[in-house]
């Protein structure tokens, strides 16, 4: 069980040198004593190559994508795309996906949205072939993958792990059959256990695959001026309250809006949040939006799950 932090594209790009600065901000995050840095995909720079990169400079953490939308991408470029950042990390790099949203799919890219799971399923098996044979040999109802040449990267080992943001009952059926966990965002502890945790473990379990890796993201900062920060997460999270995905999981987690999910306040606060979700079943929190009030906080918060980090769990 280990904690990690994630970076959004936005943080990354308030610099001079947006690859420059993820470098960095893994630099910290190493001499804080966390375990993983995971970058997240907007429409700017790669976060596989990001990844791949900070992997390469920084040996001892992990790097991963939380999360790349698989809506405008083929399987093949992206299995490309993740073994190169696998060997360029030397073995350290994990593959996030997601389905994307409606409103980026269509309007960014000028493509249906009709079938995401069916897509995904697709996509997922696809993907698993490629990374785990050099090719594939996938003629489905949307997808074809069948490289006429090898797909494989020298040194891309071991198999790029493939986790995916998957929160409603079909995307985790998915996920447990073809991928190696799922990265859940925007839940409570409770809704976690039930929701997500016995799902995928259910389908994993059928489909004769190995317990998946739960990698929980969660909002939190620790600060002094928790109402200021409550601001940012309003102003910061509101997209997500009209995203079905997110709505339907932000309600079971019993309130209203995603920034009422963000763990905001003392080092006390954010340290029993986080172990109420290893207790759920997380094998992985991944703290997100940790500069939502400021460089001084972010720090803090860092120093916070550094320590939480280093600190035996059951």
């Amino acid at each position: 069980m280990t904690i990690g932090i994630a970076l959004s594209p936005f943080t990354l790009n308030n610099s001079d040198n947006a690859v420059d600065a993820a470098v960095a901000f893994g630099r910290e995050a190493v001499a804080a004593g966390l375990s993983s840095v995971w970058f997240g995909q907007l429409f700017g720079q790669d976060s596989i190559a990001v990844a791949g990169t900070v992997g390469r400079e920084l040996p001892e953490l992990e790097v991963g994508t939380s999360v790349v939308p698989i809506g405008g991408r083929h399987p093949l470029v992206v299995a490309g795309q993740a073994q190169t950042a696998q060997a360029t990390a030397h073995g350290r790099f994990t593959l996030g996906v997601g389905t994307g949203g409606r409103a980026a799919a269509e309007s960014a890219f000028g493509i249906t949205f009709d079938r995401p799971i069916a897509y995904l399923r697709e996509f997922l098996t696809a993907l698993q072939q490629l990374l785990e044979t050099g090719t594939a040999d996938l003629h489905g109802e949307i997808l074809t993958a069948a490289p006429p040449f090898p797909a494989d990267v020298a040194g891309a080992r071991p198999r790029v792990p493939v986790l995916v943001a998957a929160m409603g009952p079909q995307a985790l059926r998915v996920a447990g059959e073809l991928a190696d966990g799922t990265l859940p965002y925007l839940i409570g502890p409770q809704v976690l256990a039930k929701h997500i945790v016995e799902p995928i473990n259910a389908a994993a379990e059928r489909a004769g695959r190995p317990r998946p890796r739960i990698a929980v993201m969660v909002t939190a900062v620790v600060t002094s001026d928790v109402e200021a920060a409550r601001a940012q997460a309003e102003q910061s999270m509101a997209f997500y309250d009209e995203v079905p995905s997110y709505r339907r999981v932000i309600e079971l987690s019993g309130v209203r809006r995603a920034a009422e999910l963000a763990v905001i306040g003392d080092e006390e606060t954010v340290a029993a949040r986080i172990a109420e979700f290893f207790d759920a079943g997380a094998t992985d929190v991944i703290v997100a939006s940790t500069d939502l009030n400021g460089d001084a906080d972010r720090l803090r918060t860092w120093r916070l799950l550094g320590e939480l980090n280093s600190k035996p769990r059951a």
